[in-house]
């Protein structure tokens, strides 16, 4: 298998690693004797494709070695702040108060998504409540728009006229081939 290691590098490696030297410093020490920039992890890599053991820091934690638990009072301190910090703070779960909405004087048809014709207006209505259906005015719809009229025009800035022209594109016979 072709790698970017030279055979001098590998062995140069091999004779860092039985000095007990960490990876961290025998990426420097090859990168300063061979002017390369081999990182630390690059380091290991060819360790473990060279099937050479990893050494283990004498002041580091053991690999194989489970962790030690938290200390448990620490833990409940921890535990405790994060509750008044909880408590303090306002719940983003709770609903906000339903807003009072402009209204137009239409009664909807209230047509469910699946009903919708394609030139009715999708005005949506309800899904306020929890498990309320979502329901659709259901009225011819405003040209150039997904709304009825009146709905086009509750929902349109007075001051912003939005009509929307679809553009006419002349169409020309091409033979084909």
């Amino acid at each position: 298998m072709q790698s970017g290691w030279d055979e001098a590098h590998s062995k140069a490696l091999r004779e860092c690693l039985d000095k007990g030297m960490t990876f961290s410093e025998i990426a420097r020490a090859l990168n300063e004797r061979f002017g390369t920039a081999y990182t630390r992890n690059a380091t290991i890599g060819r360790a473990r494709r060279l099937g050479l053991s990893v050494p283990r820091r004498a002041d580091g934690p053991a690999l194989d070695r489970p962790k030690q638990p938290p200390d448990a009072r620490r833990l409940r301190k921890k535990r405790a702040r994060r509750l008044a910090e909880s408590i303090s703070k306002p719940s983003t779960l709770e609903r906000a108060v339903a807003l009072q909405l402009r209204c137009v004087a239409i009664t909807p048809r209230h047509l469910a998504l699946v009903d919708l014709e394609v030139d009715d207006c999708r005005y949506p209505y309800g899904g306020d409540a929890e498990g309320e259906p979502i329901t659709f005015c259901g009225h011819p719809r405003h040209e150039g728009s997904s709304y009825c009229l009146s709905h086009f025009h509750l929902t349109s800035l007075p001051e912003v006229v939005r009509e929307r022209v679809a553009a006419k594109t002349p169409l020309r016979l091409v033979e084909a081939a």
